[in-house]
């Protein structure tokens, strides 16, 4: 079962979705600016493209006009836009109501907001106007295990030592486990295991009272770090790193930035890594002012080298504020935990 992720939905759909509305005018330039958007260039694909929309007011309502609309609506998703690219495919399912994938990015970003019922919603819509549409039924399977857990979190906020839903929702969460993105929950919390006390042997009687040695001191033994006590250490030191990362974007240290990001960090939508590290540069580098503020973290662990924080992110600069729902995998490389991975929503 694959995981609910915008980002990969969204590159999914760009290529498909270019063509859905017939052949439009001026191909060579909408191709164009897709294929900036497909390398990650998203500001210098959304400045041809205001040009490209704005220059058409004729036809603003027609199917020419609609495709560059649908491929605005991905860069704005892509850039953390959510609220304007939500405006974007909502104004396209009023205005082409038979087309499904306006419908399933919006659930989508829904989704990506923790919306889960108007991201049912919007599956549904675009699983009647086109049934056969796999990809609808797949994420709506998703959102439909979204809720599951919800709903068994909370019973187990009610009650505890609900066994039957301790199980129900670990099942839940192994589906979406692969990436490490959740951590499995055992049927049954194991008790910490205890250190076992130090042997000690006594001293031997002295053979006379007056040549008699003192007996040696035995120093004590310090116990061992309970579990509990590791996974905490542990949890601390993810999120000191997901806030150092989150200071050097804030202060705009490009390097320190760059420098939370593993080698292995899978750049999304399957960029060249320089590329992805080129267009970080110029983001980080043209806002005056940057503020990234991190809220309720939620540490995970599938093993003990491998996380995920989910968490809410408030971006602000001199030119967007904006607020997004993130997931965060790291691993333990050496004695420093890096990003492996980012995706917006949980």
């Amino acid at each position: 079962m694959s995981r609910f992720r915008i980002a990969t939905i969204l590159a999914s759909l760009s290529c498909a979705l270019f063509f859905a509305f017939g052949q439009p005018a001026r191909a060579d330039e909408l191709q164009d600016i897709n294929k900036l958007y497909k390398q990650g260039q998203n500001d210098k694909a959304l400045e041809r493209l205001e040009s490209y929309l704005t220059s058409r007011p004729k036809d603003a309502q027609g199917p020419k006009i609609a495709q560059g609309r649908f491929l605005k609506g991905l860069i704005l998703a892509e850039q953390g836009k959510n609220a304007e690219a939500i405006q974007i495919f909502t104004r396209l399912t009023e205005e082409y109501p038979e087309l499904p994938e306006p419908y399933n990015n919006l659930a989508v970003l829904y989704a990506s907001q923790g919306q889960y019922e108007k991201s049912r919603q919007a599956l549904e819509m675009a699983i009647s106007t086109h049934p056969s549409y796999a990809t609808a039924h797949e994420n709506l399977g998703d959102i439909y295990a979204k809720m599951a857990s919800q709903a068994y979190d909370k019973a187990l906020q009610l009650d505890k030592g609900n066994v039957t839903a301790q199980t129900k929702l670990a099942l839940v969460k192994e589906l979406f486990s692969a990436s490490g993105k959740v951590n499995r929950a055992p049927a049954k919390p194991e008790a910490p295991k205890v250190a076992p006390a130090p042997i000690v042997t006594p001293a031997p009687a002295p053979a006379k009272p007056e040549t008699a040695k003192p007996a040696p001191v035995v120093p004590e033994a310090k116990p061992a770090p309970a579990p509990a006590e590791i996974k905490a250490d542990a949890e601390a030191a993810v999120l000191k790193t997901l806030n150092g990362w989150a200071k050097a974007w804030s202060g705009k240290n490009v390097s320190g930035y760059l420098g939370y990001y593993a080698k292995d960090f899978k750049v999304p939508g399957g960029e060249n890594r320089a590329a992805w590290e080129k267009n970080r540069k110029e983001r980080i580098g043209k806002p005056k002012s940057i503020h990234v503020a991190i809220e309720s973290p939620r540490v995970t662990f599938s093993d003990a080298s491998h996380a995920s924080i989910t968490f809410k992110q408030a971006y602000k600069s001199d030119a967007l504020s904006t607020s997004t729902q993130k997931t965060v995998v790291l691993a333990n490389v050496g004695d420093r935990w890096l990003i492996q991975q980012e995706r917006i929503g949980r």
